[in-house]
């Protein structure tokens, strides 16, 4: 060996062992552990799915149930709503049938206040928050509303020359046509408003009526259909005769309500009487002329007190010192009860004596 020549150096394990070659094949993962990752992936998305329905079912639910809300809010306002005109139509009715006692500006000052109320309800009822169910009934709500601010503003406008001093004829017809104004609100709201909003109930499966469902208000604003005529408006607003030359005929003028019979049975005034209450009942008045005078429109009339059940007729004409009848038909059958009921020959222009005109019975209805 030569003296130059190099030893050679040990070798590391690293540079003697030889390296591993890794396995041939696709590098996949055995089957089981593929299997319980497609396990895990499918019960992921079921619970995803699960997840998911909960949400849609969850938010279908808030909207029915906001739906629903806004549903019974706007038919509890509207029924508000109705009550308070209801009370309207009461006071401005009990206002004319007061007449004007000798005070025309103060009666049209009372009635303009009442034209003021129906014009706030009607304003209310343009503010009200609709459902777009509740769309078409809320049309009809806002017209029945505003034909009584209408014919209440009308009236006011008409009372000076239908109470003057030389009573307009033509003011008194006008009256009446309003009084048909307001009566035709009623069929507005009563057969057009109430069934709409009866529908959009029952189309959400909202219980209408009984103990649970929704209450929807009657809206009767015109409670005496005698209004509607214009001897009847004459009558009741006191106003002087419109006949002839519209000066009242000299001497005495009234009526005396003698008897009531029904079924032709003759009514106690000092007794309970015992009456069916369906079909509604008709009442015979008997009465007579006893001033000096014929009359026309003469107005009988039944009112059975603490409800609105009432009905009446108009006599063309009656005779003096002759005796007259009248039939007259409750426009509804009283609930079974005790009650009051009057029977009223109503006075007529210069009738100065009216403690005859009226008679009462205690009478129960079954």
């Amino acid at each position: 060996m030569s003296f130059f020549d190099e030893a050679d150096e040990p070798r590391t394990a690293t540079q003697t062992a030889p390296r591993r070659r890794r396995p041939s094949g696709s590098g996949r993962r055995p089957p089981n552990q593929q299997q319980a990752i497609q396990v895990r992936r499918a019960v992921a998305a079921g619970v995803l799915l699960v997840v998911l329905i909960l949400i849609v079912l969850g938010v279908h639910s808030c909207q029915i149930s906001s739906r629903n809300s806004a549903l019974k809010d706007y038919t509890n306002n509207v029924s508000s709503l109705i009550q308070q005109s209801n009370e309207t139509g009461a006071n401005f009715f009990k206002l004319l049938g007061a007449g004007a006692a000798g005070n025309v500006s103060g009666l049209q000052n009372s009635i303009d206040e009442a034209r003021n109320t129906a014009q706030k309800q009607f304003g209310d009822a343009q503010n009200l928050s609709v459902p777009s169910e509740m769309k078409a009934a809320q049309t009809n709500l806002v017209l029945a509303l505003k034909m009584r601010r209408d014919a209440i503003t009308n009236v006011a406008s008409q009372i000076q020359p239908a109470l003057g001093t030389a009573t307009s004829k033509d003011a008194i017809e006008s009256i009446a046509a309003q009084m048909a104004r307001l009566y035709a609100s009623d069929v507005v709201y009563k057969d057009y408003t109430t069934p709409l909003i009866a529908n959009a109930l029952h189309s959400a499966g909202i219980a209408v009526g009984g103990a649970t469902g929704e209450s929807i208000a009657s809206g009767q604003f015109v409670n005496d259909l005698g209004w509607l005529q214009p001897a009847v408006v004459a009558t009741k607003l006191g106003a002087k005769s419109t006949e002839g030359t519209g000066k009242l005929a000299p001497g005495l003028h009234g009526h005396a309500l003698n008897s009531v019979s029904v079924g032709g049975t003759q009514l106690q005034t000092g007794s309970t009487n015992t009456l069916p209450a369906s079909p509604p009942p008709t009442f015979v008045l008997n009465f007579t002329n006893t001033g000096q005078n014929t009359e026309t429109n003469v107005v009988c009339k039944v009112t059975v007190s603490g409800t609105t059940d009432s009905g009446q007729k108009v006599v063309a004409q009656t005779t003096a010192g002759e005796t007259t009848t009248c039939q007259v038909t409750l426009a509804s059958a009283p609930s079974p009860a005790t009650y009051t009921v009057d029977a009223t020959i109503e006075p007529v222009p210069g009738e100065k004596n009216t403690s005859n005109n009226t008679l009462s019975f205690p009478i129960t209805f079954q």
